[in-house]
């Protein structure tokens, strides 16, 4: 590594207690979807107190921010997030079930880290362009509302990802790793049916039941899947069932439907004929309904260049190494979830012999932290979960890594996760990151031939066009 780069991540080593108190505060605010008021202003105001051009509110959401630094070209755009999950609110380093606020929030996701994490690798970046004075602009988003919100998706609606060279991003997980393959698209729709109340028994006939309507539409999805692709899913939850009162016919009632497919053309195909499921279900009853909008986002586009690229400086910076005490916390907190002997890794869902390697370093390492950076999967892969940064992939080239944040196994959205969140573990990820990002962002920006092949991969791979999602009328809304 040149001297000059090698600066860059000293420097993110220098802020490591910075970064770390950003992600401690972030993790006790612990604010969800598309309400992280309190988040967004200290990042905000940390990066301007670093040199950033700052602008909150961006694509008009109100917790939505962009920081500035450089001039010219390569831009390289940074994805942070910050926003919790409800009822996960939990003692940070407990080795049980603790809540520290009954029926509280908490970053189950690890976003506390995530944001912190991004914020290291823009400082790292911006270093290197203080330094040496080469063209390039570092632009990091924070981006609220992943967790239901898909503020990223909002964002590509309104094509603002598209100036961009290259966009790079991490999530906490339990393995050191490239990220490839792509995702589930996802449509999030809320619907709202008004009926007529009366007595159940007294006036049944002057009644128009809101709840049979839900209850027929639910019916009528269920048909639906015979007759969707085997990679689709649709889920709902009944979200107001009209009342405790069964001797009144419920006057309203409401269901929020989520549709998934491998492709974002697929997704919205499907939306339409759950919509038409509902109209038919009001039709039988008598009702009506009004539909609500919360999210869409789209699957995820890989870019092998820039996850070749993301190897190398993972393999040169290595991985975050644990004291004696850390390894002790793990190993005792795997012990509280079951499937803590799981392989992880994308490579080893994918590839026998990598399957084969990764157990190998899992023994020879012997604790439940996965101390070792898993072999890189070049092939098409697939994970069944969403994210709003498939979104930005569609519009510019688009790679991000998994650090090592908890033990092997730990579920997601756990109360693990939140435990683990606020411990020097945690802190480690997070710093370490931010070094990988930079020193991948800084190889983007000093040579150029990498990021013509990786828009190459990209124009290729997005040949057939992005499909947005979201309507052109909606907005950011947070389901009721």
């Amino acid at each position: 590594m040149d001297l000059k780069k090698q600066a860059a991540i000293d420097l993110i080593e220098a802020k490591a207690d910075k970064i770390a108190g950003i992600a401690d505060r972030i993790w006790e605010y612990a604010e969800l979807s598309l309400q992280e008021f309190q988040s967004c202003e200290l990042y905000c105001h940390s990066l301007r107190e670093e040199g950033f051009e700052v602008e909150k509110g961006i694509c008009n959401i109100e917790t939505a921010f962009k920081a500035t630094y450089g001039q010219g070209r390569p831009v390289i755009g940074i994805l942070a997030e910050y926003d919790a999950l409800s009822g996960l609110s939990q003692d940070a380093g407990a080795l049980q079930r603790q809540e520290l606020k009954q029926g509280g929030c908490g970053h189950g996701c690890g976003h506390n880290l995530l944001g912190a994490g991004a914020f290291a690798a823009a400082l790292g970046v911006k270093a290197y362009l203080e330094k040496t004075g080469v063209s390039g602009t570092v632009e990091l988003y924070g981006c609220p509302g992943e967790e239901g919100g898909a503020a990223k998706a909002f964002m590509a609606r309104d094509g603002l990802w598209k100036h961009l060279d290259a966009a790079l991003t991490w999530h906490p997980e339990d393995v050191n790793e490239v990220c490839t393959g792509s995702s589930n698209s996802c449509i999030q729709v809320q619907y709202k049916f008004s009926g007529v109340a009366s007595h159940a028994a007294g006036a049944p006939e002057m009644g128009r039941s809101a709840l049979d309507a839900v209850e027929l539409m639910n019916i009528g999805v269920q048909f639906l899947r015979e007759h969707m692709s085997d990679k689709a899913r649709v889920h709902y939850a009944v979200t107001d069932a009209g009342g405790c009162s069964p001797n009144v016919v419920q006057p309203r009632a409401s269901v929020l439907y989520m549709v998934r497919s491998n492709h974002v053309s697929e997704a919205v195909e499907l939306q339409a004929r759950v919509d038409k499921i509902a109209e038919g279900a009001a039709l039988m009853t008598e009702t009506t309904f009004e539909k609500k909008f919360i999210d869409g986002l789209a699957d995820t586009v890989s870019n092998h260049t820039l996850e070749q690229v993301l190897y190398d400086n993972y393999k040169e910076l290595g991985v975050p190494s644990y004291t004696k005490e850390e390894l002790e916390y793990a190993d005792a907190l795997a012990k509280t979830y079951p499937g803590n002997d799981a392989v992880p890794s994308i490579a080893a869902e994918y590839d026998t012999k990598m399957k084969e390697a990764v157990k190998k370093l899992r023994k020879e390492y012997g604790h439940a932290m996965n101390a070792f950076l898993a072999p890189l999967y070049k092939g098409e892969a697939f994970q069944a979960g969403s994210t709003d940064v498939g979104d930005v992939s569609w519009l510019t080239p688009t790679a991000q890594i998994h650090v090592a944040s908890w033990p092997n196994g730990c579920p997601g959205h756990s109360w693990q996760n939140v435990s683990c969140d606020r411990t020097s573990i945690g802190h480690k990820a997070a710093v370490h990151a931010g070094k990988v990002l930079a020193a991948a962002a800084i190889d983007l920006i000093c040579h150029p031939k990498i990021l013509e092949q990786a828009r190459a991969e990209f124009e290729k791979r997005t040949e057939e066009g992005y499909i947005c999602p979201i309507p052109q009328d909606a907005v950011p809304v947070v389901p009721d």
